[in-house]
């Protein structure tokens, strides 16, 4: 069946401090946030535009929900009943920040049909969270992530690399700790320097130097192992291509690709294949991930040519190889 997000940004509402990286009107393309007339106008656009049968989620992204006014959140949260209760939303996922959880706010989200809670944890490295101003530390996300959990909420736990002061040994190590923290979904965000941040002033001076393409699509397929070895289900790698940051208005400099996912799985699978012994002529894959296999732009097909092998990919759902094993 598919699974559809119906996405409703509320950019920086709530947000008592402003991450050094982080300016969200830029990074969403929405300047203002949303009234709740508008919420209703956003589901009735995207359930209409839906194939069925279908599975829907409405998506608070962009701020930190539980951290604005109760009223306001129970507003929004109201707004969306009526179509859970006809069975046209399933739920509600919603994103905020670690130290803006207790026992209050999560019965609030439990009788309003809340289903996920991701949390923007970036880092679980002290020293990087301070730096980066985010206002909370590792044992917060700790004990967050613990309370969701025995709430029976599914819990989601967002990551960035290439923060200051980052190393690709730390974002293992972060990566590694969200597994433990019983992490069901993950996102995995390259850090891009955007405009009217302190990280712009840094990159500015020279203080601060983001990560290459190269560089951060190894990163990233290192800590997509992690999670796709511990069945950590991996919603986003890269940030969602909007306008601004297609154009290249919204961004200074870093890593950014509309097709990210695709250049890290195509690292992933070359990574495997080039692992092989090189008496293996033919690889069984999924149908689903045979443009992977090849790689981007044929970029693994190129890559074994070059060093005097061919592999012939032969597609099958139900005896295609699993790289993470």
């Amino acid at each position: 069946m598919r699974h559809y997000n119906i996405p409703v940004f509320i950019p920086e509402l709530a947000c008592p401090n402003r991450c050094i990286y982080c300016n969200q009107r830029h990074i969403s393309g929405q300047l203002e946030p949303v009234s709740t007339d508008q919420v209703v106008s956003i589901i009735e656009q995207h359930l209409e535009t839906f194939c069925q049968p279908c599975e829907v989620e409405l998506a608070f992204f962009g701020g930190s929900f539980t951290g604005i006014e109760i009223e306001l959140q129970e507003l929004y949260l109201k707004t969306v009943q009526p179509y859970i209760e006809q069975g046209l939303i399933e739920g509600i996922r919603l994103s905020t920040r670690p130290d803006y959880i207790n026992a209050e706010i999560l019965n609030l989200l439990k009788r309003y049909n809340v289903k996920t809670i991701e949390l923007g944890a970036q880092s679980l490295c002290d020293e990087v969270l301070e730096f980066c101003e985010r206002g909370h530390s590792v044992k917060d996300v700790e004990n967050a992530s613990r309370l969701i959990k025995s709430y029976g909420f599914e819990l989601g736990l967002q990551m960035m690399i290439g923060l200051p002061l980052d190393s690709i040994k730390r974002s293992v190590e972060t990566a590694n700790k969200i597994v433990e923290l019983g992490a069901d979904n993950t996102r995995i965000y390259p850090t891009l320097v955007i405009p009217n941040t302190k990280l712009a002033e840094l990159y500015k001076d020279g203080l601060y130097q983001p990560l290459d393409m190269e560089t951060a699509v190894k990163w990233s397929a290192e800590v997509y192992k992690v999670f796709a070895k511990a069945g950590v289900k991996i919603l986003r790698v890269g940030l969602h291509p909007s306008e601004g940051l297609i154009k290249g208005t919204d961004m200074i400099a870093g890593p950014f690709h509309v097709s990210f996912r695709e250049l890290v799985l195509s690292r992933l699978w070359l990574d495997y294949l080039v692992s092989l012994p090189e008496d293996v002529i033919e690889v069984v894959v999924n149908p689903k991930d045979i443009n992977y296999a090849i790689g981007y732009k044929s970029s693994n097909l190129n890559a074994l040519k070059q060093i005097g092998r061919k592999i012939t990919f032969i597609q099958d759902s139900n005896r295609a190889v699993n790289i993470f094993r």
